[in-house]
């Protein structure tokens, strides 16, 4: 009879524990379906935060409510394609992962051309001008990503609207190296982008990462990240990609030509 009993007692601790785990998957999974309309606020609003960041449209302490405001009234994205440099109005669902999973919105780069170690670039991107306060484009904000040390690093750059200055630069998410190649973001280091030259006479990309230090008055140098050579290399790498042919380099050109005001 003990025997017995002792079976009982480890088959009803056994069920006790699978309830418990039972009701702890169903409280997280409806938690997590709950949560995900906030998450994807947040997500948003992150983004639209990095956008003013880079754009220089945010102010410290700035709340939720005034980025929406601000992003609103002086932010317009579109949908740029890659091939002919084209804008369309953003419909604001633009994502990035989805349309990499497909043949039709996106394509395999050859070793060749993929300097940036992304092996697939979207047919589109979503771009973001950047307006004054009577309405008139002054710079675009242009989403641009590559393959680093570590990880994949994202980032936003501001191009003025001459299509060839750099008017500031934030990664807004990246794996690298704390104190290394994680100073991409130390504002001492994101503050040499304003100003610099991304584009040459001839059209093509000029920004330098220089290893040893830029020349004082070089128009296209960037300092390296010291005791970073790859996360650096990464760096350039993702510029000479975005800045192409592959990348928004048409787009820029009919930016430089005047042929697009947003």
């Amino acid at each position: 009879m003990a025997k017995e009993k002792n079976k009982d007692s480890v088959a009803r601790t056994f069920l006790v524990v699978f309830i418990l785990c039972l009701v702890c998957s169903v409280v997280v999974a409806g938690a997590a379906v709950g949560l995900k309309s906030k998450q994807e606020e947040q997500k948003l609003l992150d983004k639209q935060r990095n956008i003013l960041d880079v754009a220089g449209l945010l102010v410290p302490k700035m709340s939720a409510t005034d980025v929406l405001k601000v992003y609103d009234t002086r932010i317009k994205a579109k949908i740029v394609n890659f091939q002919t440099g084209e804008l369309t109005d953003s419909k604001g669902n633009f994502d990035l992962n989805t349309a990499l999973r497909s043949d039709d919105t996106s394509i395999a780069l050859s070793p060749a051309d993929d300097f940036a170690k992304i092996r697939r670039r979207s047919n589109t991107a979503e771009v973001y001008f950047v307006l004054d306060e009577q309405g008139k484009t002054t710079e675009v904000v242009l989403p641009v990503y590559g393959s680093g040390l570590w990880s994949v690093m994202y980032a936003f750059i501001a191009v003025d609207i001459d299509g060839v200055t750099s008017k500031g630069i934030t990664y807004y998410a990246h794996g690298e190296t704390p104190g290394l190649g994680g100073e991409v973001d130390n504002p001492q280091w994101k503050a040499q982008w304003k100003g610099k030259r991304l584009i040459n006479e001839e059209g093509l990309p000029a920004i330098k990462i220089v290893r040893s230090g830029a020349a004082s008055g070089n128009p296209y140098g960037i300092d390296g990240l010291s005791g970073a050579t790859l996360t650096s290399n990464g760096i350039q790498h993702m510029f000479d990609f975005w800045l192409g042919e592959k990348g928004f380099g048409p787009f820029l050109k009919k930016v430089r030509e005047g042929e697009i005001n947003g």
